[in-house]
């Protein structure tokens, strides 16, 4: 979920001339977000009640870029947000201290969803380390994928073992 609405709205506030569509499973996070939306008239800024897994189903490959900040492990938020980019658009993943760590353990994350580090930027502030990773999606995510968040959760793509 977005939660308060980043990175969506500094997004939407930078650049006003695209179209944003934040998703917030949290009803009170969305009349939050709904009055972020009316105070700042912001145009062209959906918010989405529902869970990422269930947004899915009727907005695959649908966006030119998919952004999430650091709500799991890289090989799981991968697995949630890649079905949602278009094939050639960019999944944009936030991610804090371990960022270098969880991209080695994402390798068969990016494989089986056809993703490709294009590049890493360094945004670190004094309050902490933050590294933001760009990934294209080089082709259609697999029907298989999303699978259910308790599989996804149990059985990231970063652990192979399972499949066998």
């Amino acid at each position: 979920g977005t939660g308060a609405g980043f990175p969506g709205i500094p997004v939407k506030i930078t650049w006003p001339q695209i179209r944003v569509t934040l998703v917030e499973p949290l009803k009170k996070r969305c009349r939050f977000l709904e009055a972020v939306k009316e105070a700042l008239h912001l145009e062209d800024l959906e918010i989405c009640p529902e869970r990422a897994e269930e947004f899915e189903a009727g907005h695959r490959d649908a966006f030119d870029a998919v952004c999430s900040r650091a709500v799991a492990r890289l090989s799981i938020l991968l697995e949630l947000t890649a079905p949602l980019a278009k094939p050639g658009g960019l999944v944009i993943a936030l991610k804090g201290p371990g960022a270098a760590a969880e991209l080695r353990s994402a390798a068969p994350a990016l494989e089986a969803l056809h993703l490709k580090l294009l590049k890493e930027t360094d945004t670190s502030l004094s309050a902490g380390e933050r590294v933001n990773l760009y990934f294209e999606k080089q082709g259609p995510t697999p029907a298989d994928y999303p699978r259910n968040f308790g599989q996804i959760k149990k059985h990231p793509l970063e652990d192979t073992t399972w499949q066998k």
